[in-house]
């Protein structure tokens, strides 16, 4: 089953699978989509198969479906190639061979659906990795500061570290709306106000250690109220770094206690933390977060 983000109009975070697969449950889907935002399984695809499995003509019809029956398509990731040394080892191929191929399929993509709102992805391993792949875009006419949104993909992996919010902090530099694919807490600590969104499956997967909350719940790896506290949490956690924030009474999460602040839990403070911050109530203007709702 694909997943499909169920997002509030305040809201600009993804959640997505491959759209190869089988949609289920669309007319619940179509009630509760506002905005619709899908990732393309590609990781699973390169790092299982070593190739795309379904062209893009398959591609594009599985996109325009989704758009018509759930509707509210916002945006969709390209078949991008993702640049991880274990992507790089199954496909054989290198980095810049990646970069090609995905900078490629978007403009393909663009030619055979102009009605859909694809959106770039920009790959790479280091900062230069992800300028060149910027300047290949824009070698083919690809305007992208003057699109809504570029994806930085091949991050989740890294994206607490100080490599990748130089990398996201570059980019941003050249006038890009930036959307960070699997970026999580760590990471928005570091560079929330340098992207306009992001995406993370982490409340799903610590959910599923999680017993269910009803009985018809096993687990929370798919309860909308576990989603809506982490969501929560989250936008908590990045407020309470901002200079001066004071919390009334600070958010109750999904099982109704009110969460403590990091630092509280682990007894350290988040990395980069002493570090000012550019205009907290941007960054949390900027980057907001996934609810499911």
């Amino acid at each position: 089953m694909t997943k499909a983000a169920i997002v509030t109009p305040a809201s600009k975070h993804a959640s997505g699978g491959s759209p190869g697969a089988t949609l289920t449950s669309t007319s619940i889907a179509r009630c509760l989509v506002r905005h619709l935002k899908l990732g393309n399984g590609g990781f699973t695809e390169l790092s299982m198969h070593g190739r795309w499995r379904i062209d893009e003509r398959g591609y594009v019809a599985a996109l325009r479906r989704y758009a018509i029956e759930i509707s509210h398509l916002e945006w969709a990731a390209p078949m991008d190639h993702m640049t991880e040394s274990r992507v790089l080892a199954r496909t054989g191929a290198t980095v810049r061979v990646h970069q090609n191929r995905t900078v490629a399929n978007y403009l393909r993509l663009r030619d055979l659906a102009p009605e859909l709102p694809i959106i770039p992805v920009l790959q790479g391993q280091s900062i230069a990795d992800y300028n060149r792949c910027a300047d290949l875009y824009e070698r083919h006419d690809v305007d992208l500061a003057a699109l809504p949104l570029v994806g930085v993909g091949s991050v989740c992996r890294r994206q607490h570290t100080a490599e990748v919010e130089q990398i996201m902090r570059s980019l941003s530099a050249r006038g890009y709306r930036l959307h960070a694919f699997g970026a999580k807490v760590l990471g928005l600590g570091r560079y929330a106000d340098a992207i306009s969104s992001s995406d993370s499956a982490s409340w799903s997967f610590r959910g599923r250690y999680v017993p269910g909350c009803s009985p018809s719940h096993r687990s929370e790896s798919n309860c909308l109220r576990f989603a809506l506290g982490w969501h929560t949490r989250l936008l908590t956690s990045l407020r309470a770094e901002e200079p001066g924030y004071r919390p009334d009474r600070g958010p109750t999460s999904a099982r109704g206690k009110r969460p403590r602040a990091s630092s509280q839990r682990t007894g350290r403070t988040r990395p980069g933390s002493q570090r000012p911050r550019q205009a907290g109530a941007r960054a949390a203007a900027r980057t907001q977060i996934l609810r499911a709702s």
